[in-house]
C-alpha cells in the first residue's frame, strides 16, 4: 500500500506510521528525521532548513520535493511506502501527483488543539537515534536516558509551547486543506486520536481496510 499520514504536530501520526511500516513490512519516509540527519551531519540542505525547523515553521517545497523524489526512487519503495510529514501543502500534494505517484488510502489522525500542547511539552528525543519518548505516556526505563542507544534524551526547540502554537497556527492554515484535497479523490479516511496508542492503533488499521 501507498499511504500517507496527515495531523498536527504531536497527533500521533509518526507512532502511527512505524506500527503500520511494521505490519505491512513496508518503510516510513518521515521528512522530520531524514530533514534531522542532514542537520546533525551539518548538510547544505540541513543548513538550510535549520533555521525555519527552529521557528517552527514550513521547510520551503523545493528542499522538501527533491528529498522524497530521490527517496522514493529507491528499491525498498517498490512494494509500497508510507508518507510522514508530506506533503504538507496542497502544491507538495500536486508536485506529488505529478511524480505519477498514486495513493491508496490517506490518513488524518484528529486530536485538539489543548491536548497537542499537552503532548508536545512532555516528548523528549534522543538526538542520537532519533527514537521518541514522552513523561507520561511512553517513557524510557530510567526517564532520563535512550533505551536504545543509552544517549541522553533532550525537549527538541520546537516542542517549546510557544512554537508548538505557532506550528499549529501553521498547520490550520496550511496543511489542513490537504483533507479536502484528497477527500475529493475519495481516499482520505479520519481516525480520531485515543488515549492510548493502541486504541488509536486499532482505529487506524480498520481505516486501511487491514
Amino acid at each position: 500500500m501507498k499511504i500517507i499520514f496527515l495531523g498536527a504536530p504531536g497527533a500521533g501520526k509518526g507512532t502511527q506510521a512505524e506500527i503500520v511500516s511494521e505490519r505491512l513490512s513496508i518503510p516510513t519516509i518521515s521528512t522530520g528525521v531524514i530533514i534531522r540527519e542532514a542537520l546533525a551531519a551539518g548538510t547544505e540542505m540541513g543548513l538550510a532548513a535549520k533555521k525555519f525547523i527552529d521557528e517552527g515553521a514550513l521547510v520551503p517545497d523545493d528542499v522538501v520535493i527533491g528529498i522524497i523524489r530521490e527517496r522514493l526512487s529507491l528499491d525498498d519503495c517498490a512494494n509500497g511506502f508510507i508518507l510522514d510529514g508530506f506533503p504538507r501543502t496542497v502544491p507538495q500534494a500536486e508536485a506529488l501527483d505529478k511524480m505519477g505517484i498514486t495513493l491508496d488510502r490517506v490518513i488524518s489522525i484528529e486530536v485538539s488543539d489543548e491536548e497537542i500542547v499537552k503532548r508536545m511539552s512532555g516528548r523528549r528525543v534522543c538526538q542520537k537515534c532519533g527514537s521518541s519518548y514522552h513523561v507520561e505516556s511512553k517513557p524510557s526505563k530510567d526517564g532520563v536516558h535512550c533505551d536504545r542507544c543509552q544517549s541522553e534524551l533532550t525537549i527538541r526547540k520546537d516542542d517549546d509551547p510557544k512554537v508548538v502554537l505557532n506550528r499549529l497556527s501553521v498547520y490550520h492554515s496550511t496543511t489542513e486543506p490537504l483533507k479536502d484535497f484528497y477527500a475529493e479523490k475519495g481516499i482520505l479516511k479520519l481516525v480520531e486520536g485515543q488515549d492510548t496508542v493502541e486504541q488509536t492503533t486499532a482505529l487506524t488499521m480498520a481505516a486501511l481496510g487491514v
